[in-house]
């Protein structure tokens, strides 16, 4: 029981850094495709990308010692499922305590979420789950087979094409109870109000910095593990890799000039680009208004972390005038609108509505 525990937790502690690393992403596809982000969906999504991480860590994990597995053979004949649901039934007592019928259970069980996530998530229905349950089966129970691909000497589990039954019927029977969900609310297809201008909520604009904080990490990270790589590799500066000083300052540096630039061309960051929010309405000139833009968000708190010593203190600082000004402004446009002289608009507008969406403080 507790190595199925810890299993668990791995499963869901690889999904979670997935769906971060995905967020960004989703969240734009979200408002493009469905004019929105929903919360339902986006925890859906979530239990997806834990389910598909789960799959492989209950099937694979954990890994052996090299040195102390047992080769095993395969398992081909598939009436031996017909025969394990006999024998369980013919032993005294509950027939769901035969280990044998329990783990032909836990099989179906395994691939019901795949059927139904095809279906409400994908849009399709049993054909697919059919040949998509029979295919990641196929290769769980071949990745088995040959050792994890080579990494063992021999097949450590066993290749069962029972497995492969039970695993197929359980994405099928997912895909058929996943039909009592409105078909309104399957499918990844977009919706016909998906470039519809939407209000400019506090939510919205938060949405937007949270994107904004989350792609900015991801590009110092790598531009710090390409620079600590080209030290390591290229220069073979071992005491530089050791110290990490070059490699933060300069991927930071990247950072700020990355989200510079596109705010300079687009007017508005990646969160903004993310949630269809833009800026508009200044009286000071095009280029002087993105610049404060940048200057009073992600690209300003950039620049003073990566100037260290006191302005590390102003970087915090400015990060709570960031969540107080989200809160006490109108639609919460923040210090970025402060400075800037401009106003929050759904960037759809101009698309669907040109004479504008009502405002809202929201």
């Amino acid at each position: 029981m507790g190595d199925q525990v810890v299993l668990g937790v791995i499963a869901v502690a690889i999904g979670l850094a997935a769906g971060v690393v995905l967020f960004v992403p989703f969240v734009a596809l979200s408002y493009r495709r469905r004019g929105r982000l929903s919360l339902g969906r986006t925890l859906l999504w979530l239990a997806a990308l834990v389910y598909f991480w789960a799959i492989w860590t209950y099937t694979l994990l954990p890994l052996p010692d090299p040195d102390a597995i047992r080769c095993v053979g395969a398992i081909t004949d598939p009436m031996s499922v017909v025969r394990d649901v006999q024998k369980a039934f013919a032993a005294p007592g509950n027939p769901l305590r035969q280990p044998a019928l329990l783990q032909l259970v836990f099989n179906v069980l395994l691939f019901v979420p795949l059927g139904a996530f095809l279906r409400v998530l994908g849009g399709r229905g049993l054909p697919t789950a059919l040949v998509v349950g029979f295919g990641l089966s196929l290769l769980v129970e071949t990745t088995q087979l040959t050792g994890v691909w080579g990494l063992y000497p021999c097949a450590y589990r066993f290749f069962d094409v029972g497995d492969l039954m039970t695993n197929t019927t359980g994405a099928v029977l997912g895909s058929v109870l996943a039909l009592v969900v409105p078909r309104s609310l399957r499918g990844v297809q977009a919706r016909a109000d998906a470039d519809e201008p939407r209000p400019v909520t506090r939510g919205r604009r938060a949405l937007a910095m949270l994107c904004d904080g989350l792609a900015n990490g991801f590009v110092v990270l790598a531009g710090g593990v390409a620079v600590q790589l080209w030290l390591e590799y290229v220069v073979q500066d071992r005491q530089a890799v050791l110290d990490g000083t070059l490699a933060s300052t300069v991927s930071t540096a990247v950072a700020c000039a990355l989200w510079l630039i596109v705010i300079l061309v687009t007017g508005r960051s990646v969160g903004d680009l993310a949630v269809q929010l833009r800026y508009s309405g200044s009286r000071l000139p095009v280029a002087l208004a993105r610049l404060l833009r940048w200057a009073g968000g992600i690209g300003g708190l950039t620049a003073l972390g990566m100037l260290g010593g006191v302005f590390d203190a102003l970087s915090s600082l400015l990060i709570l005038v960031a969540i107080v000004l989200l809160f006490t402004t109108r639609q919460g446009r923040g210090l970025p609108g402060l400075l800037s002289g401009q106003h929050l608009e759904d960037a759809r507008v101009s698309i669907s509505n040109p004479q504008g969406f009502p405002i809202t403080d929201r």
